[in-house]
C-alpha cells in the first residue's frame, strides 16, 4: 500500500495507538518497548501484513534527526546534574575514547570476515559504536533499576553524550569511502571542529536559552514549551551551520537547563517527557517501515557474528580501556559494558551511506539493522538479570525517592511552614525563578492579603506575602530562611 495524504493520518494514528498499548504490556513479557515499536513498523511495512510501501531513506533520515533532537534534549533535561557531576570524567571517557576503540576494533573484525574494504568496515563499526540514548533512557527508567556506585548516571550520561562522537566518526569514514584519494589524517580537522564548536555552542546557547525563557513575558503558559522547542532547533541548526556537532550542542544545552531554575520548568519537563516518548515511537515505527525483512535474511549469519563480537569483545575493549584511570570495580566495568544497547541511532546513521550512494550501502544498512535488533533483544531483556548476577544492583528496599518525588507524591511526612516576608528581605520584587530556592523545598501557595496565589517561576514575591513552604525534612528550612532573608545575615 502506498502512502497518500488521505490515509497517512489514519494509518499513522492507528500505528501510534497500537504502539502505546503494546508498550504498556511489553514488559510483562520481558520484551523492550522500543523493540515492539520497531516490530509494529515492520509488520505494517510492505513485507508485513500492513502492506505499506515506504522506501525513502532521505525522509527517514530527516525524521530520525528531528526525533533525536527531542530524545537527546528530553534526556538532558531530566539528567540530575548533582548525580552526574562526580562521574563526568568517566562519562566523557566512555563517550569519546570508548566509542573510538569500539569502532576501530569492530571495524577491524568486519574487515577480516567480509569483503568490505577497510574504510567501509570502519564506517560500519562507527555507525554502531555508540550506545542508544532512546534505548538506555527508556529501559533503565521504565525498569526503575537501582544500581550501585553511580552506575546509572554513568550509563545515562554516556548514552546521551556518545552519539556526537559516533556521528563524527560516521561522517569522517563515509568521506574516506567516497573520496578514496584522501588520507586518514585529513579527517582530523573535521573531528576537532565538530567537537570543539559543538561544545562551545552548547554552553553558549544554554545560557542564551535560560536568559530568554526567564526574561520574555508570554501571555500564555502553553507558549513556553513552544519557545523551548524553537530554542532547541535553533541550537542544533546554528551549531551545524558553523560546522559544529549539533547533537552535542543540544545535549549540553539541555543538561545545563535541567540544572537551572527557569519559568514553568515542571510543565516543560513533563511536556518534553511526553514528546520524547512520542518521538521514540515515531522513529522506531519509521525505521521499521523502511526495512524490508526479506532483504535482511541473507545477512543474518554474518550479522549475528558481528553482533556477538560487538557485545562480547568490541564493547568490553572500549569500556575496559577507557575506564582504566578510574576507580571502579571490575563488576561495575563489566555491567557498563553489558548496557551497550544499540537501537535507533545506528539505523539512522546507516541511512547516510544509502544517501551517499556507495556500492555496499544496502549491505551495511541491513547488517546495522540486524545488529541493533539483536542488541536490544539480548542485552535489553537481561539488564536486571545481569545486574543481580554481577551484584551491582541494590535491593528493592534500598531504592529511594528524591526529595522532589516525595513532595510531588504528597508524602504525609513532609514539613510545612508559613514564612512572612518583611519589606527588607532581599527576595522582595524578585521572581521565584531568580532567588535560587532550595531544590528539595517548594513554595506551595502564597497568601497575599485575603487571597491565595498558586505560584510559578514567574511569580514575584512582594512585601507582606506569606509563603506556604513544603520541605521533605525540617533541616531544609534553614536553607529556605537563608535564601529568603539574605539581607539580614
Amino acid at each position: 500500500m502506498n502512502l497518500t495524504i488521505e490515509n497517512i493520518l489514519l494509518f499513522g494514528s492507528l500505528l501510534l495507538f497500537v504502539s502505546v498499548f503494546a508498550g504498556k504490556t511489553s514488559y510483562k513479557f520481558g520484551v523492550p518497548t522500543l523493540l515492539l515499536f520497531l516490530g509494529i513498523g515492520m509488520l505494517a511495512g510492505s513485507d508485513g501484513i500492513g502492506g505499506i510501501h515506504f522506501d525513502n531513506p532521505a525522509l527517514s533520515q530527516f525524521i530520525g534527526i528531528v526525533s533525536l533532537n527531542f530524545i537527546l534534549f528530553s534526556g538532558g533535561l531530566s539528567t540530575n546534574w548533582k548525580s552526574v557531576k562526580p562521574i563526568i570524567k568517566q562519562g566523557i571517557a566512555l563517550s569519546t575514547i570508548g566509542v573510538l576503540l569500539t569502532a576501530v576494533s569492530l571495524g577491524t573484525f568486519v574487515w577480516l570476515i567480509t569483503d568490505l574494504t577497510i574504510y567501509e568496515s570502519l564506517l560500519l563499526g562507527s555507525i554502531v559504536s555508540s550506545t542508544d540514548a532512546a534505548a538506555v533512557f527508556s529501559i533503565l527508567r521504565s525498569k526503575s533499576l537501582a544500581l550501585k556506585s553511580n552506575l546509572r548516571p554513568t550509563l545515562e550520561l554516556e548514552s546521551g553524550s556518545n552519539d556526537p562522537m559516533a556521528y563524527v566518526l560516521t561522517i569522517a569514514f563515509l568521506t574516506l569511502v567516497v573520496n578514496q584519494d584522501q588520507s586518514f589524517v585529513s579527517i582530523i580537522p573535521l573531528f576537532l571542529k565538530q567537537m570543539i564548536f559543538g561544545g562551545i555552542a552548547g554552553f553558549l546557547f544554554a545560557w542564551i536559552s535560560k536568559f530568554i525563557i526567564n526574561r520574555i513575558k508570554l501571555d500564555f503558559e502553553g507558549l513556553y514549551p513552544v519557545l523551548v522547542i524553537a530554542l532547541m532547533f535553533i541550537t542544533f541548526s546554528a551549531t551545524d551551520f558553523v560546522g559544529g556537532n549539533g547533537f552535542l550542542a543540544i545535549y549540553i544545552c539541555a543538561v545545563y537547563l535541567g540544572s537551572q531554575d527557569f519559568i514553568h520548568k515542571k510543565t516543560i519537563l513533563k511536556i518534553f517527557d511526553g514528546l520524547g516518548w512520542l518521538m521514540q515511537i515515531v522513529l522506531f515505527l519509521t525505521l521499521g517501515l523502511l526495512v524490508f525483512p526479506t532483504e535482511i535474511f541473507p545477512f543474518m549469519g554474518i550479522g549475528l557474528l558481528i553482533s556477538l563480537f560487538l557485545i562480547l569483545v568490541a564493547r568490553p575493549i572500549g569500556v575496559l580501556i577507557s575506564l582504566l584511570p578510574f576507580n571502579l570495580t571490575l563488576r561495575s566495568r563489566f555491567y557498563i559494558s553489558w548496557v551497550g544497547l544499540r537501537g535507533a541511532v545506528p539505523i539512522v546513521f546507516a541511512t547516510y551511506p544509502l544517501l551517499a550512494g556507495i556500492s555496499k550501502a544496502d549491505m551495511i544498512f541491513n547488517i546495522v539493522f540486524f545488529v541493533s535488533v539483536t542488541s536490544v533483544l539480548i542485552q535489553g531483556t537481561t539488564l536486571s538479570v545481569v545486574a543481580k548476577w554481577l551484584k551491582v544492583g541494590l535491593p528493592e528496599k534500598a531504592k529511594e525517592l528524591s526529595a522532589t518525588d516525595l513532595l510531588l507524591t504528597e508524602n504525609p511526612k513532609a514539613e510545612m511552614k508559613e514564612i512572612y516576608i518583611d519589606s527588607d528581605f532581599i527576595v522582595v520584587d524578585k521572581k521565584i525563578v531568580e532567588i535560587g530556592f532550595p531544590k528539595n523545598a517548594i513554595i506551595a501557595m502564597i497568601k497575599r492579603g485575603d487571597s491565595y496565589i498558586t505560584p510559578n517561576g514567574s511569580t514575584k514575591i512582594e512585601a507582606s506575602d506569606v509563603l506556604i513552604v513544603l520541605a521533605d525534612r525540617p533541616e531544609i528550612f534553614e536553607e529556605v530562611y537563608k535564601t529568603l532573608d539574605t539581607a539580614k545575615t
